[in-house]
């Protein structure tokens, strides 16, 4: 009796099992689809958009769209050179300066705990506004068009220390620290050797979400940037679509010629070029990262 109970709680459990893959496989074309209808978008032909709309099967095609983003080819070669620096450079000065502050926090004998924790609160609840950010930045700090305003602003995130804290005090035993400091280790290298390390999970969260901020970035480009050397590729790419609305806008062009111009110009496609060309590189680099990810969180999980 015994074992068909058992064998039946394993078919009931296989079927679940079978149901759920179903779900998951809906839900994953359910979030695909969009994406695709962007590549799809990219190499319809303008007319064709303009007349029948957005189609997973489109009437025809054309790569009008693509050039139209691609002729840029010297300058959207360097602008995503700037962005994949900014990128790497701010995610890991960010986390290694947020998990410093965050240990720092995490740690009850710090004096200046209090007041810190007080102290790096107060930019979450108050902000002097993009203005006085530019007046300092510019005038006290003589930094316009410096590529270091790309990154310096976006370092540090109060609710990103809030997390890196939370997971020092509640993973990493005070057993742990207090035995590194037994064997004579000091507040560096306890943090770098120890520490550090066991915060994979929360590094792998915070980086991937600081990567994307950087990455996404453009407000920063605009108010501080002005050389095509320093331009990263969302401002490039903003550019570009403000320049075909404002052609297609000018009021000095007679409307039959304006006409002709609309269905000429690749504005719809050349947009969904231009989302292709921001997050392709992600997916194409995030399936070999994403491992690091999960084995962070295994190895986090088990030492934890």
């Amino acid at each position: 009796m015994k074992s068909k109970e058992h064998e039946n709680k394993k078919k009931k459990a296989g079927i679940g099992q079978y149901i759920l893959s179903v779900i998951l496989m809906a839900y994953t074309v359910f979030c695909a689809l969009p994406i695709l209808l962007v590549f799809v978008g990219a190499v319809t032909d303008e007319k064709t958009l303009t007349t029948e709309g957005f189609s997973y099967f489109p009437s025809k095609l054309s790569l009008d769209g693509v050039n139209s983003v691609l002729r840029y080819g010297k300058q959207l070669f360097v602008s995503y050179g700037v962005t994949i620096l900014v990128t790497l450079s701010g995610t890991v000065l960010g986390v290694l300066v947020m998990g410093m502050i965050a240990y720092s926090l995490s740690r009850k004998d710090f004096r200046l705990r209090s007041f810190l924790s007080i102290y790096i609160m107060i930019p979450m609840l108050f902000t002097g506004g993009q203005l006085s950010a530019y007046i300092i930045y510019t005038s006290t700090y003589h930094m316009k068009d410096n590529i270091l305003l790309l990154i310096l602003p976006m370092c540090v995130s109060t609710m990103n220390i809030i997390i890196l804290r939370t997971y020092v005090q509640s993973s990493i035993p005070d057993e742990l620290v207090d035995s590194a400091r037994i064997d004579g280790a000091g507040e560096y290298r306890t943090f770098f050797q120890i520490v550090f390390p066991l915060m994979k999970p929360a590094i792998a969260a915070v980086g991937f979400m600081m990567a994307t901020g950087f990455w996404n970035d453009w407000q920063n480009a605009l108010l501080f940037i002005t050389s095509d050397s320093k331009k990263p590729l969302q401002l490039l790419l903003i550019n570009i679509q403000k320049s075909i609305e404002v052609l297609l806008n000018t009021r000095n062009i007679p409307s039959g010629v304006l006409a002709k111009m609309q269905g000429n110009i690749p504005q719809n496609s050349a947009t969904m070029a231009t989302v292709i060309v921001v997050i392709g590189p992600i997916m194409i680099a995030y399936p070999f990262f994403q491992k690091y990810f999960i084995k962070g969180l295994t190895v986090g999980s088990v030492k934890g």
